[in-house]
């Protein structure tokens, strides 16, 4: 469930707040034919928040890359650990407007992902940040470097949540519309930081 414990889609929810809303269109001025993609984040290593925030300049900082929404920051326990085992992440989701192919952002997340000393040694293991495509465009792919879409934000509120959040008539390819996807997973605590912003990029 969400912060005040009520569904992501329920009218009476906390509003988002205006500077979460996406940048006007103009942006994309600077870019030729740019696709949608959408992009997780989560870190429950280090300063979460400062790290988080730099992983969204890193990307706006990219060639052919532009930031056109971030949303609220949720936090949330570790998936499939026992509980305890390890801090809470932080979470957020973001779109961006890109010319890179789906394989040259994956390449632009790792490298963000290993300039804050990411580790995978250890499968669920704790992370500094993690940079994951969800979706690209509508594009599906069965490649197991980059399975379009993320083959299990399906069943994840700490994605489902934030992308609501910012694109209420959003759509999982394969899966459906994001807001009937909630109902899934609304057992799953994921907890809305007032207290804490991701700033969206100038």
């Amino acid at each position: 469930m969400t912060t005040d414990d009520r569904p992501a889609g329920d009218p009476t929810r906390q509003p988002v707040p205006a500077s979460v809303v996406a940048r006007v269109d103009a942006a994309d001025t600077t870019l030729s034919n740019p696709k949608t993609a959408v992009i997780a984040l989560g870190g429950n290593l280090g300063n979460r928040l400062e790290i988080l925030q730099s992983a969204v300049d890193a990307l706006e900082d990219t060639p052919g890359v532009r930031v056109k929404a971030v949303s609220p920051v949720y936090e949330t326990e570790p998936w499939g650990v026992p509980a305890g085992s390890q801090p809470n992440y932080l979470n957020a989701v973001i779109l961006v407007r890109t010319t890179l192919p789906p394989d040259g952002l994956l390449e632009r997340g790792h490298a963000i992902e290993e300039a804050f000393h990411r580790v995978r040694d250890q499968r669920w293991g704790p992370r500094t940040v993690d940079v994951d495509i969800v979706a690209y465009q509508g594009v599906r792919s069965d490649d197991p470097v980059l399975t379009l879409p993320h083959p299990r934000a399906h069943e994840r509120a700490f994605v489902l949540v934030p992308w609501h959040d910012i694109e209420p008539s959003a759509e999982l390819p394969g899966h459906g519309p994001v807001a009937e996807l909630l109902a899934a997973v609304a057992d799953q605590v994921v907890v809305r930081r007032a207290d804490l912003e991701l700033r969206l990029p100038e």
